[in-house]
């Protein structure tokens, strides 16, 4: 077309497309184009500003691995995966939170009541809780896929100490929806601030820190699964998350818990000893309509 120009590409692009094209993609695609063509025309970007903007998600794309999404980490310290997942989050249940760039797939299952730190040494804590509907039924046979870092800040996937599986689990709910499982307290962390999201993170004067936190993918039969974080509410960094993940909902408190002092029935096949951490935290799942 010879009568393009800056004020009607965004309407000759669209219009480039088929009129088989999917609705969904012909919706995205249309509006992602109206998005930057107006960011271009707003921001008088430049060739040298363009270029650079290729070369950073060059560098991204170079520095993805299966172990590292830096795609994922951009979308996270944006603050695009927070948003995607506040957009969909249902009120009636546990909110959603930032999936991560470090999630290994299927992990090793866990026995209730059973231990995750293996050898590693710190505050060893108890974590249980029960997974529920909305209608404040238990959920048999839920599972949660668990995963943290360990005590030096690092996942299993960035840390060559330690095995692909370390601090990974899959536990399955018995028959009273109940999980329970003992573990080192977590630590903050920064994010990967060496590659082209820490160039971001440089240039704005943020820091790469995230709060302490577990993850969470909850599921059960009949259910929306939830991808999520729980945080306890004493950390230093829960009020400036470098990903936003941080929501109300998802904030829990560690008590401290004398030497044998575990509730009533409860048996744990990892060994404890002395004073630990004990945290409940209930997960609530929607029916999948």
């Amino acid at each position: 077309m010879r009568n393009v120009t800056k004020d009607n590409i965004t309407d000759v692009f669209a219009g480039y497309m088929s009129e088989d094209t999917d609705p969904r993609t012909k919706e995205v695609l249309t509006s992602l184009a109206k998005h930057l063509h107006d960011f271009a025309r707003e921001t008088n970007l430049t060739h040298d500003e363009w270029r650079k903007g290729l070369e950073f998600m060059e560098w991204a794309g170079r520095i993805t691995s299966p172990e590292r999404n830096e795609f994922v980490l951009l979308s996270d310290v944006m603050g695009l995966s927070s948003l995607v997942d506040m957009i969909h989050s249902v009120p009636e249940a546990t909110s959603s939170s930032v999936l991560g760039p470090f999630h290994v797939s299927n992990p090793p299952p866990l026995a209730i009541g059973a231990d995750m730190k293996r050898h590693y040494e710190g505050d060893v804590l108890l974590v249980e809780g029960v997974v529920y509907d909305t209608d404040k039924k238990p959920l048999a046979g839920a599972t949660l896929d668990i995963w943290q870092t360990a005590p030096n800040g690092l996942y299993s996937s960035q840390d060559e100490e330690q095995d692909i599986s370390s601090f990974h689990a899959l536990m399955t709910t018995d028959e009273n929806g109940r999980y329970a499982f003992t573990t080192v307290k977590p630590v903050e962390y920064t994010v990967p601030s060496d590659g082209p999201v820490g160039q971001i993170l440089d240039a704005v004067g943020r820091h790469p820190w995230r709060p302490s936190h577990l993850h969470f993918i909850t599921s059960a039969k009949g259910c929306k699964s939830v991808v999520t974080e729980v945080f306890p509410d004493d950390d230093p960094y829960l009020d400036q998350d470098t990903v936003f993940g941080v929501r109300e909902d998802l904030v829990m408190s560690y008590e401290r818990q004398a030497a044998g002092s575990f509730p009533d029935g409860f048996e744990l096949s990892g060994k404890v000893s002395g004073e630990y951490l004990r945290v409940e935290f209930d997960f609530v799942l929607v029916k999948d309509d």
